[in-house]
């Protein structure tokens, strides 16, 4: 696969890249550019933090679980490339040694390309661009500090021309042809592909059904990273722009399978805010600016944030197979663990939300605010209609081997009053409607118990009540 890129500046070819080689590796293995570090090599500890630019934008990302194809037409920028060309430093850098941000410094790299990042695209709440990056050392005030120091100070030039040259036809080489490089083995795996529209993938995918789709690569990094997989017929998608559409009209907001995270956030904070609060605890900044929200429910994770708020919300799922396309309520995607409504070659295409009046609530309980598996995800969308519960969807993950609605406790409550002793008498329901595991995270008498109380908390909230989720604040 022939892959071209700029590297701080530079133009790099890599004509026959290894395509699920990780950036991290390629960095400090083959370009000896070793200020990019690795710790925990699964996107949690933002060590390996650097800044990619495409023509939409620059935003963080996390190099260990990036392969390089991903890489391909877009300008790469490492901590060596934040300072200017004749070595002045980046603001941030200089305010990181004004007020002593840097202890040991292992994780001084990632946090100054998240700083960057930050700067360059005006992003004043450091708590949330600085929440993918971890310190063991400086308590993390320091920190804070110098990236406030820095906030207000003029974006060098140098960090805005990567955009620019991306825009020049002239820049990027030719891709090799789709047979491949020169001297490539009878019995070599055929070339990674990277299709140009969903047009293209869908024609590829139907006769190919085992290839690997990656989009953001969030999960299937780890694949490689953790799990030590070789991942036959990869298929990057970053190229297939028509899976990245948002569509809003008077009834529907459609949203192609290869929306980001970050997007989603952007988009729900104008129609269904506590969706958005949610979606700003998944995962990291690094990771939301990745992960798509087909991959995500693709994945079929029982413990994925994003389904139970679209079930709540009525979501319809789009897929393709080929030229056929067909539509599902999204509950009826999830089948059993690890088992999806999806035939061979067909895959994810797009996401469609009725247009209503935002009743939806959602409360993630992690035992860690920021970039934490979901324990319970519980999301509650209910309309009250002259005192009484008209209808109710209630949707969960982590209380089943699949995200699943309440649905005996939907039916206890609609026709009801709308009041404290209706949401006491749905208590019977809830052991219908759910059998939690233990594991790890929490047991199953204590999932149950928070998902009820996660009803009343809706209630209360709903009438007025203030019930913050982080009761300590700075």
């Amino acid at each position: 696969m022939n892959i071209t890129f700029l590297l701080n500046g530079e133009t790099v070819a890599l004509p026959e890249a290894e395509p699920t080689r990780t950036l991290l590796d390629w960095l400090r293995e083959t370009r000896g550019l070793t200020g990019t570090k690795e710790g925990c090599n699964e996107g949690d500890c933002g060590a390996c933090t650097v800044l990619v630019t495409d023509k939409t934008g620059t935003r963080a990302l996390n190099a260990c679980i990036l392969f390089l194809p991903q890489l391909h037409g877009r300008a790469l920028r490492t901590v060596e490339g934040i300072s200017g060309p004749d070595g002045t430093l980046h603001p941030v850098q200089s305010a990181m040694i004004e007020h002593h941000g840097s202890q040991c410094g292992f994780c001084t790299p990632g946090f100054i390309a998240s700083m960057a990042a930050a700067h360059l695209n005006g992003e004043t709440d450091h708590d949330r661009s600085l929440a993918g990056n971890l310190c063991r050392c400086t308590g993390y005030a320091p920190i804070i500090r110098a990236a406030r120091a820095a906030q207000s100070a003029p974006v060098p030039d140098w960090m805005t021309q990567d955009r620019a040259r991306l825009n020049d036809p002239d820049f990027f080489l030719p891709e090799i042809s789709s047979g491949g490089a020169k001297g490539r083995g009878a019995d070599s795996p055929p070339p990674p592909v990277r299709p140009g529209t969903s047009d293209d993938l869908a024609r590829y995918y139907a006769q190919n059904p085992d290839s690997t789709l990656i989009a953001g690569a969030t999960d299937i990094g780890l694949w490689v990273t953790k799990g030590l997989r070789d991942i036959a017929q990869p298929v990057f998608l970053a190229d297939c722009t028509d899976l990245q559409e948002i569509e809003v009209d008077k009834r529907h907001i459609r949203i192609g399978a290869g929306v980001t995270m970050t997007r989603m956030l952007d988009l729900m904070d104008d129609h269904h805010p506590s969706y958005a609060a949610m979606i700003r605890r998944y995962g990291s900044e690094q990771v939301r600016n990745a992960a798509t929200l087909g991959g995500n429910i693709a994945n079929g994770s029982p413990i994925g944030d994003n389904p139970p708020a679209l079930i709540a919300l009525g979501a319809t799922l789009h897929l393709r197979r080929n030229d056929a396309r067909r539509e599902i309520p999204l509950e009826a995607f999830f089948l059993d663990y690890g088992k999806q409504d999806r035939a061979p070659g067909e895959f994810v295409e797009a996401v469609s939300i009725p247009r209503s009046r935002d009743r939806l609530r959602c409360y993630k309980l992690s035992k860690r605010f920021d970039q934490d598996i979901s324990a319970v995800c519980g999301c509650f969308n209910i309309a009250i209609e002259n005192g009484k519960v008209a209808s109710a969807r209630i949707a969960f993950g982590g209380m089943a081997g699949i995200p699943k609605r309440a649905t005996r406790t939907e039916a206890a409550l609609i026709g009801r009053d709308w009041c404290e002793a209706s949401i006491k008498a749905t208590a019977p329901a809830w052991a219908q409607d759910f059998q939690p595991l233990s594991d790890m995270r929490a047991s199953g008498g204590y999932r149950l118990s928070t998902a009820r109380n996660m009803l009343m908390r809706y209630y209360l909230e709903d009438s007025g009540a203030d019930i913050p989720l982080q009761e300590v604040m700075p």
